[in-house]
C-alpha cells in the first residue's frame, strides 16, 4: 500500500502548486466549518437563552446593540450567514481546482502511459488484445483521480478536521472528546474486515469489463464477417452471457460496498447518540449548555461525515487500486531495448542489407526462422516467396527492428542494426504492407503520414508516382476529402496506392514491400510497377512475393519453407532447380492460393517426393 500511495503521489509533483493551494482551500474550509456552530451557539445560549455574552465578543460590539436582544440576534444571524457563504464559496473553489487537478492528472498519466505503449515491442502487441491495451488508457487511467481526488484528500482532510474539532471538544468537554474517539476502534474493524473482500471482487469485475470491452471491440472490428455470415445473433449471445456475468459481479460488489457504508454508517450514528445521551446528561447537571451541545453535535458532523462519505467510496477507492496494479503492471513491462551507448545515426546508410545465421521465436519455443542468411544490396530487388508461415514477414519485421532475432545478427551497410539509433535507422526504411492502415482524416494526411513536413506538390508528385493522382482528381474535395474510419471508403487497391504514394514520399533507402500490388487490376499494376521500378533505383527492395508478376521482376528470389532458405537464384534458374519454386508458380499461373490446405500438401509432397 505505501507502494502503491508513493507512486500516486508522484503524479502530483508536476501540479504540486496546485495541490499546496488545494491545501490552503482545505485548511480554509477546516477554519470556517469550526466557526459556523458558534454564532448558533450566542444565539441560543446568549441571545434566546439570557446568559451574558462573553467577555471577548462583549468587547467587539458597541454597548448598546449588546444590551438588546433583537439587535444582538440580527447581528449572530448575519454573521452566521456570512460565514456559511464565505464557506460554501471555498468550498466551490476548493471542487473546482480539485477536479481541474484531476483531470490534467488523469491526462498526463494517459499521455505518458500511451507513450510507454508505443514504446513496448511489437511482440507485445502481437500477444495482447488491443481492447485490453484501450480499456487501460480509458477506464483504468482514472486511478490516479480516484485516489487523490477521492482518498487522498478527502483522508488528508478528515484527519485535519478531527485534528481541529476534537481540540475544541477537548475545550468544551472532555468527556464528550473521548466518547466521539470511540468509534475508531469500530472503523478500523470494519474497515479490515471489508477491504479484503472488496480488493478480490473489485479485481475480478475489473478483468470481467475489460473482457466485456475486448468483446465488443472484436465484434464491431470485425463487422463485415459478422454480417456475411449473418452472425448477429450469435455474437450477441456472447456479449450478453459476458454482460451478465460481468452485471453479476458488479452487482456484488455494490453490495458489499452498502454493507460497509450501511456498517459504517451505523458505528457513527452510535457514537453520535451516546455523545448526545451523556452531552445531554451535562446539560441536564448544569456543566455544559445547550448551545454548546449543538456546537458538540455539529463538530461531529464534521468529522463522522468525513468518515462515512469514504466509507460509501471505499468500493470506488479499491477499485482505483486494482486499476493502479493494471497501470503500474503495464509500466512494468520492458520498452524496445534503447538505443546502445554512442549508437550509430543510420542517416547516411545506402541500405545494404544482410542477414547472418539468423534464428527467431516468437514464443521461444517455435522457431520461425532458423540459420537464415541472404544479402540485399542497393539497386536490387529481392523476393521472399514461400508457404504460409515459412517466415517471410518476419525477415521484413526483423531489419527495422520491430522484433529482435534470438541468434545470428542482421546487418545494414555492414553494422549490426542493434548498433543504430532505433528511431534513425527505422526513418530509413519505407514498408508497404499488403493492406496499408488507413487513419482518421484527409487522402493527403494519409500519403503525408509518410514524411510529415511534406508540401501539398510533394504529395501530389507521391499520388502520381503511386498511380493514384487520377482517382484523386475525381473526388469533389480532392486530396482534402476525409476517409472513413480504417479506409472502409476506399478499395483495396485504392488503399495499397496510398500505402506505395506513403513509400514514394518518404524516400527511404531500403524499401520493403508487402505484395503491393495484390489488389490492383492489370493495367494500375503495371502503371504502379513502373513507379516501383523507378523507385527502386539505387536503393535496396525487399518485396514478399504472391504474384507471378512480382517474382519475374526480382534481381533475386530466395525461397523460404518452415523457416529457412531452401533455394534461391533468379525466376528462370530456381525454375529448373527447386521443385517447391516450380509448384509454386504452376498453382500461381492458374490463380490459385497457396494458402489453400490442398495446395500446401501437394507442393509438400511434390518436395518429399523430390
Amino acid at each position: 500500500m505505501a507502494t502503491l500511495v508513493s507512486w500516486t503521489l508522484s503524479f502530483l509533483r508536476p501540479f504540486r502548486w496546485r495541490a499546496v493551494a488545494i491545501v490552503i482551500l482545505s485548511v480554509t474550509e477546516i477554519g470556517l466549518a469550526a466557526l459556523a456552530p458558534w454564532p448558533l451557539k450566542v444565539m441560543v445560549d446568549n441571545v434566546l437563552g439570557g446568559a451574558a455574552l462573553p467577555t471577548t465578543l462583549g468587547s467587539l460590539l458597541p454597548a448598546a446593540l449588546a444590551g438588546r436582544a433583537a439587535g444582538l440576534l440580527l447581528v449572530v444571524v448575519v454573521a452566521g450567514l456570512l460565514v456559511q457563504l464565505a464557506a460554501e464559496v471555498v468550498r466551490m473553489i476548493h471542487t473546482q481546482m480539485q477536479v481541474d487537478m484531476g483531470q490534467r492528472i488523469v491526462y498526463a498519466l494517459r499521455e505518458t502511459l500511451l507513450a510507454h505503449l508505443q514504446a513496448l515491442p511489437l511482440r507485445h502487441h502481437v500477444l495482447t488484445r488491443t481492447a485490453a491495451s484501450v480499456y487501460r488508457l480509458d477506464a483504468d487511467a482514472y486511478c490516479v483521480d480516484d485516489l487523490v481526488i477521492g482518498g487522498i484528500f478527502p483522508l488528508s482532510l478528515a484527519t485535519l478536521n478531527l485534528g481541529v474539532m476534537f481540540a475544541v471538544l477537548l475545550y468544551l468537554d472532555a468527556t464528550l472528546a473521548l466518547l466521539s474517539l470511540s468509534v475508531a476502534p469500530f472503523l478500523y474493524l470494519c474497515l479490515r474486515h471489508y477491504s479484503r473482500t472488496m480488493t478480490d471482487r473489485a479485481e475480478r469485475v475489473k478483468t470481467l469489463e475489460s473482457t466485456l470491452i475486448e468483446r465488443a471491440f472484436e465484434i464491431l472490428s470485425s463487422i463485415a464477417a459478422v454480417k456475411s455470415f449473418t452472425r448477429e445473433r450469435h455474437e450477441l449471445q456472447r456479449f450478453s452471457r459476458s454482460g451478465t456475468e460481468t452485471m453479476r459481479a458488479r452487482l456484488g460488489l455494490t453490495w458489499q460496498e452498502s454493507l460497509f457504508s450501511l456498517t459504517v454508517t451505523s458505528v457513527t450514528l452510535a457514537g453520535t447518540a451516546l455523545v448526545l445521551v451523556v452531552g445531554g446528561l451535562h446539560v441536564l447537571a448544569g456543566t455544559l449548555t445547550i448551545g454548546s451541545l449543538l456546537v458538540v453535535l455539529a463538530y461531529l458532523a464534521a468529522v463522522y461525515n468525513p468518515i462515512s462519505e469514504i466509507a460509501r467510496t471505499t468500493g470506488s477507492l479499491q477499485q482505483a487500486a486494482v486499476s493502479a496494479r493494471r497501470v503500474r503492471e503495464i509500466f512494468a513491462l520492458t520498452p524496445e531495448l534503447p538505443d546502445a551507448p554512442g549508437a550509430i545515426d543510420a542517416i547516411g546508410i545506402s541500405g545494404y542489407v544482410r542477414f547472418d545465421r539468423v534464428d527467431f521465436s516468437y514464443d521461444g519455443e517455435r522457431p520461425v526462422l532458423a540459420d537464415v542468411s541472404f544479402e540485399a544490396r542497393p539497386g536490387e530487388m529481392v523476393a521472399l516467396v514461400g508457404l504460409t508461415g515459412a517466415g517471410k514477414t518476419t525477415i521484413a519485421s526483423l531489419i527495422p527492428r520491430l522484433f529482435e532475432p534470438d541468434g545470428g545478427r542482421v546487418l545494414v551497410d555492414g553494422i549490426d542494426v542493434s548498433r543504430y539509433a532505433l528511431q534513425s535507422l527505422r526513418a530509413r526504411i519505407a514498408l508497404v504492407p499488403q493492406d496499408p492502415v488507413i487513419f482518421t482524416g484527409t487522402i493527403a494526411d494519409n500519403i503525408r503520414y509518410g514524411r510529415l513536413d511534406a508540401s501539398d506538390a510533394d504529395v501530389e508528385a507521391a499520388a502520381r508516382a503511386a498511380h493514384l493522382h487520377s482517382f484523386v482528381e475525381r473526388l469533389p474535395l480532392g486530396y482534402r476529402t476525409e476517409v472513413a474510419e480504417t479506409g472502409a471508403s476506399l478499395s483495396g487497391g485504392e488503399r495499397q496506392r496510398i500505402g506505395i504514394a506513403r513509400a514514394v514520399l518518404k524516400n527511404a533507402p531500403i524499401l520493403i514491400l508487402d505484395e503491393p500490388t495484390s489488389s490492383l487490376d492489370a493495367i494500375s499494376e503495371e502503371a504502379v510497377f513502373g513507379a516501383l521500378r523507378r523507385l527502386r533505383t539505387g536503393r535496396t527492395t525487399l518485396v514478399i512475393a504472391h504474384r507471378l508478376s512480382t517474382i519475374r521482376d526480382a534481381t533475386r528470389i530466395l525461397v523460404l519453407h518452415e523457416g529457412r532458405v531452401v533455394a534461391h537464384g533468379t525466376h528462370d534458374d530456381l525454375l529448373t532447380s527447386s521443385d517447391l519454386y516450380r509448384g509454386m508458380c504452376a498453382r500461381l499461373a492458374v490463380g490459385r492460393s497457396l494458402d489453400e490446405p490442398a495446395t500446401v500438401d501437394a507442393l509438400l509432397h511434390d518436395l518429399a517426393v523430390s
